[in-house]
């Protein structure tokens, strides 16, 4: 059944209020409290899946938002209209006064939201990449050469990508991290291994990752499961940095893969691997440490 717009308007104010509450409530010890804050919060019923044009949508906003204001971040949104004509937000965070070429960190957190009577709660994909943005904006909060990009819209053929490529065209940029499915321990390349992460583009930048991963001690892969065919799909068609690799900007994708949950009603914050998500940004913030 469809929300009516007074409906819809008490699922903002409720998610709003919820955000402010969890944005001044202090998250447990360890950075896998913090990732399971953000998840929860992203992924909870209230925000009702992000399903871009929505009130949920625009809750998860409010969240971004004010979670980055509180880092110090100057903070812009880029709307943009959806083929079905719904209005999308990208969330672009930065510090001023930078003018060299800039790193891009990227994650988008719209998600399949309400069909019909179910919900996609949509935590791994892509609450974990979210949240691990998130805490990567706290990581270098003091750096004017990161911006950050929450995009709207994957969801809606890419066209939040799209629009942040057309915003962005003027901007220089050496290089692109995409940060897109993180938390999930359930489909490892190795039944053995479930402490792993795949780093796609990531094979000219392997000694360093290598070396950052030193304390972490994940199994590291650059491809996709060992397919050629999976690699070329997950990292050059179907993600929202393919519009930065057509221009030419080396791009990572950090990943821990689909699992039995993606794009399913039972990808729940409950389902995910906080110990070894934490693992997992640990090493992406010791990497980007040395870019």
């Amino acid at each position: 059944m469809p929300i009516s717009a007074r409906g819809a308007k008490i699922i903002l104010f409720l998610c709003s209020l919820m955000a402010a509450a969890v944005l001044e409530a202090a998250p447990g010890p360890g950075l896998d409290s913090t990732l399971r804050r953000d998840v929860q919060f992203l992924s909870d019923s209230l925000c009702a899946g992000r399903k871009t044009g929505t009130a949920g949508s625009s809750g998860a906003s409010f969240y971004l938002i004010g979670s980055l204001r509180k880092l110090g971040y100057e903070v812009e949104m880029i709307p943009f209209r959806t083929s079905s004509g719904a209005i999308g937000h990208n969330i672009l965070a930065f510090r001023s006064g930078y003018q060299g070429r800039a790193l891009l960190l990227m994650a988008s957190y719209d998600g399949l939201g309400r069909i019909g009577e179910k919900l996609y709660p949509g935590a791994d994909s892509n609450a974990s990449g979210t949240a691990a943005l998130l805490y990567l904006a706290e990581r270098f909060k003091d750096r004017n050469d990161v911006v950050l990009a929450f995009v709207d819209g994957h969801h809606a053929n890419l066209s939040g990508a799209a629009a942040l490529k057309e915003h962005m065209k003027a901007r220089r940029l050496r290089m692109v991290v995409s940060l897109d499915i993180l938390g999930s321990s359930l489909a490892p390349p190795d039944e053995f291994w479930k402490d792993y992460l795949i780093v796609l583009g990531g094979s000219p930048f392997k000694a360093g990752l290598e070396k950052a991963n030193a304390d972490s001690k994940l199994h590291l892969y650059y491809n996709y499961y060992g397919s050629r065919s999976f690699t070329e799909l997950f990292y050059r068609k179907v993600s929202d940095h393919k519009v930065f690799l057509d221009r030419g900007i080396p791009v990572l994708m950090f990943t821990s893969g689909i699992t039995m949950n993606t794009n399913r009603e039972g990808d729940r914050y409950e389902t995910l691997d906080y110990p070894v998500f934490a693992r997992r940004v640990e090493l992406i913030g010791k990497w980007l440490e040395s870019q």
